[in-house]
């Protein structure tokens, strides 16, 4: 039987920043594209993979669909940020993204575009977002662009945020020395004839060129939030944009940086207001779970939110190799309810499979959705020792398991299970210990596996005696050493 799981994506595939949007009978993924253990965001030209809205248990690679090398700055700038497509009202579908380089907040501070006739591509330079007089569209700080085609009214959204601007320590000449540094493009003319500042998520309307601006942009939601409802969760970057019923959902990341929230309104371009939290790369907040207790290595999140074949969905990534460089897609179902609002969600290994995995057969160690040591970082932990998700060889794995790891699986659909094993080998230290089976966070133990030195990977199982069901599965190591885990499996009666 068929079956998806998180990441839906192939294990050596990386793509962050994902839009989800359904064209037709398929639904097509647009995101950034990291490198496997890669040195920098976005390192990869821009693929994308499709899935029927009937099937969504089987992604179909469509290949190369932009090269970084077709922008004409390309020569400054070699990578390409998160992008967003639409389609125009010629039919077409046009592709929006940054270039990016080396500097930390290196966007070109340009928005270039591509079209296609295809949702597949091949996309083909059209050129970039401008003004009317054709100079490059330059107010506030234009990055992560969304768009929507509402009824023929093409609007682009985009835009970027940080808490310096709401600290009162800083003078107004601090605040602007503070800009011109970390946004180098930027030039004090350019600050100071903002009165509403330079960042934070603003919209504008295009021709129906593509590119012409009709007017200047403005905020949808404050630069300043001390003292509103977005105080919490302020917008940091990731603009998305959907239309529900009469109703606009804007899904940014928050500031927290791990969390995708969303605003609401009534109209397009104002009067949003804070909604929550749909989804946190670490679980924090669902059930008051507070940052310290997070239940995977969190770090940046962006993705949107799409209905396929009447179900609503939430597109995200997650974090692997202990940097901010591989990142994974990974979606899970949510509920709009009828009041508007959307309940978060817990991040978990079944994702769009439509129910829980069935409890048969092999799985891959790295489909988990928790691995914690009980003191998980948020952001790239390059030289200290925890549990990640890694690659070597041609293979994913679960690296650096030492004493008390904790790595959890939801959920399963348990019929009839005998046993359950693992395929592991040892680290850099001789281990000797168990597994000890959960089937719950804070379960009692139903089973252990024993764990010894081994340098190639090993087999080893366990019986058990489960009450048949859908459970979460968690392994916690205890014991001295540490040790890798390639695949987990179960054997039923």
């Amino acid at each position: 039987m068929k079956q998806v799981f998180n990441p839906y994506l192939p294990l050596d595939e990386y793509i962050p920043d994902a839009e989800p949007h359904v064209f037709g009978d398929r639904v097509y993924i647009y995101g950034s594209h990291d490198k496997e253990n890669g040195e920098k965001f976005c390192m990869l030209d821009y693929v994308t993979y499709s899935a029927s809205i009937y099937d969504l248990k089987n992604w179909r690679y469509e290949g190369v669909i932009y090269k970084a090398s077709q922008d004409p700055e390309y020569d400054k700038y070699q990578y390409m940020y998160a992008p967003d497509v639409v389609r125009g009202n010629d039919g077409r579908y046009y592709l929006y993204y940054s270039m990016a380089g080396e500097h930390p907040h290196g966007c070109s501070y340009k928005l270039s575009v591509a079209v296609s006739d295809l949702p597949n591509g091949k996309f083909e330079y059209l050129g970039y977002v401008k003004n009317p007089d054709g100079t490059p569209l330059s107010d506030y700080l234009v990055f992560d662009p969304a768009l929507i085609n509402d009824n023929g009214k093409i609007r682009l959204y985009y835009g970027m945020w940080f808490d310096f601007i709401d600290d009162e320590k800083l003078s107004r000449e601090d605040i602007i020395k503070k800009e011109l540094e970390m946004f180098p493009k930027k030039t004090r003319e350019q600050i100071e004839n903002t009165p509403d500042g330079i960042m934070g998520a603003v919209t504008v309307e295009l021709c129906d060129d593509m590119l012409t601006v009709k007017s200047k942009p403005y905020h949808i939601i404050p630069e300043s939030v001390k003292g509103t409802e977005f105080e919490e969760h302020p917008f940091f970057e990731a603009s998305s944009i959907r239309r529900v019923g009469e109703k606009y959902y804007f899904v940014y990341s928050s500031y927290k940086n791990h969390s995708l929230a969303y605003a609401t309104s009534d109209y397009p371009d104002r009067d949003f207001k804070y909604g929550g939290v749909i989804i946190s790369n670490g679980d924090i907040g669902l059930n008051g779970r507070c940052d310290e207790d997070r239940l995977m290595r969190t770090g940046n999140i962006h993705g949107g939110i799409e209905k396929i074949n009447g179900k609503w969905y939430i597109f995200y990534h997650r974090h692997t190799h202990k940097t901010e460089f591989s990142r994974q897609a990974c979606a899970e179902a949510i509920d709009i309810l009828a009041d508007g609002s959307i309940p978060q969600v817990e991040i978990t290994s079944c994702g769009l499979n439509g129910g829980a995995l069935v409890a048969d057969g092999e799985y891959p160690a790295p489909i988990c959705c928790n691995l914690t040591n009980g003191k998980m970082p948020h952001f790239a932990c390059v030289g200290v020792r925890l549990p990640h998700i890694t690659s070597g060889n041609g293979e994913r794995y679960l690296a650096e398991i030492e004493n008390g790891t904790l790595v959890g699986y939801k959920y399963f659909d348990f019929k009839s299970v005998k046993k359950i094993g693992v395929v592991f080998r040892s680290a850099d230290v001789a281990p000797s210990g168990k597994l000890f089976l959960k089937l719950g966070i804070d379960g009692d133990s139903v089973g252990d596996i024993d764990i010894y030195a081994r340098s190639e990977w090993t087999r080893s199982e366990c019986d058990v005696s489960i009450q048949d069901g859908i459970y979460p599965l968690y392994f916690e190591y205890r014991g001295d050493g540490a040790i890798e885990i390639k695949d987990f499996y179960f054997i039923a009666g």
